[in-house]
C-alpha cells in the first residue's frame, strides 16, 4: 500500500513539473531578442546622419536657441602662420570646415574647389575656410608642406582628439572619413549645416553658401 502511494505520489510530481513553465537563464535572456529590441534603433543607426539630414539644417546641429557644440571652443593652432584660433573667433562669419587627410585624393579635389570658390568670391572676409586635417597619424609639420605645395593658402589646422569625438558624435563617423569629402557649413548665428557627401564642384558650394552669406545677424 505504501509503495502505491509513493509511485502516485512520483507520478502527480512529475506531471506538475512537466506542466510548468520552464524559467528562462541569463544565457537564454541574452541570445534571444525581445520585440522591443529589435524594434529599438542601435547607437549605430542613431550616430549615422541619413540622406535627408545632409545639407538640411536642424535645431540639433546648431540655430538660435541651440547651445554652440563644445568644439567651438576649442583652441586650435592654424599650420600655416603658428597662430592660435577658435571657431568662436568669428562670430557674425560664415565658416567653411572641410575634414581632410593629406594621403586622401579626393579630399585634394574638394580643396581644389574650395580654392576656385574662394577665387569667386575674392576671398570674400565674411567666408573664414578652414581644413581641419582628421588622420592622428598625421601632423602639422607636414600639413604646412602639404598646403604651401599645393597653394591652399587658407586656415588648416590639426584638431586635438576631442574635437574628433564630438564632431562625430554630432554629425555621424562619416564625417571624420575623408576620402566622403565632409564639409560642414556654420552660419552667421552659429548654425551648422552638413553639406551632402562626395565632392562639390565650386558652383555647388558656392550655391550652397550664398544664402547664409546674404543673411543679417
Amino acid at each position: 500500500m505504501q509503495k502505491k502511494i509513493l509511485v502516485s505520489a512520483i507520478t502527480v510530481l512529475f506531471v506538475l513539473s512537466a506542466c510548468s513553465p520552464a524559467v528562462p537563464t541569463r544565457e537564454t535572456m541574452k541570445e534571444t531578442p525581445t520585440v522591443a529590441m529589435m524594434d529599438k534603433p542601435t547607437d549605430t543607426m542613431m550616430e549615422t546622419p541619413t540622406d535627408d539630414m545632409m545639407g538640411t539644417p536642424t535645431e540639433a546641429m546648431g540655430g538660435d536657441e541651440m547651445m554652440a557644440p563644445g568644439f567651438f571652443d576649442v583652441s586650435l593652432t592654424n599650420v600655416n602662420t603658428g597662430e592660435s584660433f577658435k571657431i568662436s573667433d568669428f562670430p557674425g562669419k560664415v565658416v567653411l570646415i572641410e575634414n581632410l587627410a593629406m594621403w586622401c585624393p579626393s579630399c585634394k579635389k574638394q580643396q581644389e574647389q574650395v580654392k576656385l570658390l574662394n577665387n569667386a568670391l575674392s576671398m570674400n572676409s565674411d567666408l573664414i575656410t578652414i581644413g581641419f586635417d582628421v588622420d592622428p597619424n598625421e601632423n602639422a609639420a607636414d600639413l604646412k608642406k602639404y598646403t604651401e605645395s599645393n597653394g591652399f593658402d587658407w586656415v588648416y589646422a590639426v584638431p586635438p582628439q576631442e574635437v574628433l569625438n564630438e564632431i562625430s558624435k554630432l554629425y555621424g563617423a562619416n564625417f571624420l572619413n575623408p576620402p566622403s569629402t565632409p564639409i560642414l557649413i556654420i552660419d552667421r548665428k552659429g548654425g551648422v549645416h552638413p553639406m551632402p557627401f562626395g565632392i562639390k564642384s565650386a558652383d555647388d558650394l558656392k550655391k550652397f553658401i550664398d544664402p547664409f552669406l546674404a543673411e543679417g545677424m
